[in-house]
């Protein structure tokens, strides 16, 4: 609708606006310190909490008077009797009808002009979609406190913070669903980014060059519905599968280490980013995160990973000549897994055994360890199996796992990060008791989180102003 065509439908606020919200202020006003004065007589004290309660509630009592007053419409111009309708036809004016709409000031009401397309008699609220209410009761000021609310904490408890800190009532149904509608609204924009990137359609990210950049990737399981898994293998076979994953990474900076030569990484750059979908679809998402991070910027680029193959196909694909880096905690269980089958149930032994042989791997010796391994005299074929796979794990990431040389760069050796954004992005929020999702909205909530802890909400929310 055209912007002097929009101003046209709305009542100015001038005097006889700003006159109806004296007069309501004033109401509300007299009539709450009536109350209060009331109150001190019986009392001899005042009760401040009450009475600022109180006070709020007046005041936006009054704000939704006068909202309703500023949003009521006058019925279109001749020159806005008729609107495009998507059909490719036109859409004439019908009538006014009126619309109930919850503020974060309140319930308001206002009567705006509707459009019927004769030929497909499809009904048209210009104005609510200029507003940004078209299909929804919730203003959106509302939407944006269950969005922020929903990223953090279960719907209900959600609600229950609505309430008390904005003394707005809404229903834990409506937390769930407005969170999830802007969270697949923020998924589907990220998808269009994706897409245009595996078009090379990337903007060139300006800026100071960065000393070293990570991307890290990791893997974490979200409980789902039973039809979420229906026809997908378990890790043990015969055995029901009750999670997804989520394939997930972060990107950050290091600009310096600390007395001690040990990487330190800066504050704040951290930012996430993840999805339940396959490795190939995840690629391309933790690309475009690190691209828009300044990738081409970076004198020197990591990646760190477990042993996964699926990272560091996608390592190879996507950030071709970047240092490639296994987790040395994740090396480390793998050598445990060796330790508890040669030794099982004799804890000390299996210490011993990890002191005598950790410091092959922490020192970077992995042929040595690879060596050791494979002439273990394994006491039973299952035994004989488990040296053999981690051998050839140990084998095969043995570039990965050079600890010293890239302790002499200074260059992070854990996953530290990514360990504690899994836990903090996904597990305290997806993995609650009792919590079970379906994959689209498991994937909603997970782009509003990343985008709320990646400080980009207020960028999203003001590009969907915009629009």
């Amino acid at each position: 609708m055209p912007r002097a065509a929009g101003r046209r439908l709305f009542v100015a606020a001038g005097k006889k606006t700003a006159e109806a919200i004296r007069q309501e202020i004033e109401r509300q006003v007299s009539g709450l310190l009536r109350i209060v004065f009331q109150d001190l007589r019986k009392t001899g004290r005042l009760d401040l909490e009450a009475t600022e309660m109180a006070m709020r509630a007046a005041m936006h009592q009054a704000g939704a008077a006068a909202l309703s007053q500023l949003l009521q419409c006058e019925p279109p111009g001749p020159d806005q009797r008729e609107i495009p309708c998507p059909c490719g036809h036109n859409a004439p004016y019908r009538e006014m009808r009126s619309r109930h709409v919850r503020t974060v000031l309140g319930a308001v009401e206002f009567f705006r002009p509707w459009y019927l397309c004769p030929q497909c008699h499809n009904g048209q609220f210009p104005v609510d979609a200029a507003l940004d209410i078209d299909k929804t009761d919730l203003s959106p000021g509302v939407r944006r406190m269950p969005a922020l609310v929903g990223a953090e904490t279960s719907f209900d408890h959600g609600r229950h913070q609505i309430e008390l800190l904005a003394g707005l009532e809404v229903s834990t149904k409506a937390v769930e669903r407005t969170s999830e509608s802007i969270g697949a609204d923020i998924g589907g924009r990220e998808q269009s980014a994706v897409n245009q990137a595996l078009q090379l359609h990337l903007p060139i990210i300006v800026g100071e060059p960065i000393p070293i950049l990570y991307a890290r990737m990791d893997g974490t399981g979200v409980p789902v519905g039973k039809k979420e898994t229906e026809g997908r293998a378990g890790k043990v076979p015969g055995q029901p599968v009750h999670t997804r994953e989520v394939k997930f990474g972060c990107v950050f900076t290091q600009t310096g280490w600390d007395d001690e030569g040990y990487a330190v990484r800066d504050p704040g750059s951290t930012t996430y980013t993840g999805a339940i979908e396959t490795a190939g679809e995840f690629g391309s998402r933790i690309y475009l995160e690190a691209w828009n991070r300044g990738w081409t910027r970076a004198e020197k680029k990591v990646v760190i990973g477990d042993g996964a193959q699926w990272i560091w196909n996608l390592a190879d694909q996507h950030f071709p000549g970047a240092v490639q880096i296994v987790d040395l905690f994740h090396a480390r269980q793998h050598l445990w897994e060796v330790a508890r089958i040669l030794h099982p149930a004799d804890a000390p032994r299996q210490k011993q055994w990890i002191l005598r042989h950790q410091p092959k791997l922490d020192g970077g010796h992995i042929e040595k360890l690879v060596r050791f391994l494979r002439a273990i005299d394994a006491s039973t074929p299952a035994v004989a199996d488990t040296v053999r796979i981690e051998a050839a794990y140990f084998e095969n990431n043995a570039d990965r796992m050079r600890y010293p040389e890239f302790r002499r760069q200074h260059l992070f050796v854990g996953s530290g990060v990514i360990e504690a954004g899994c836990k903090t992005v996904i597990g305290s929020r997806l993995k609650q008791s009792g919590m079970f999702w379906t994959v689209n909205h498991a994937n909603a909530i997970i782009a509003l989180r990343c985008c709320h802890l990646n400080g980009r909400f207020e960028d999203y929310w003001e590009s969907r102003r915009a629009a």
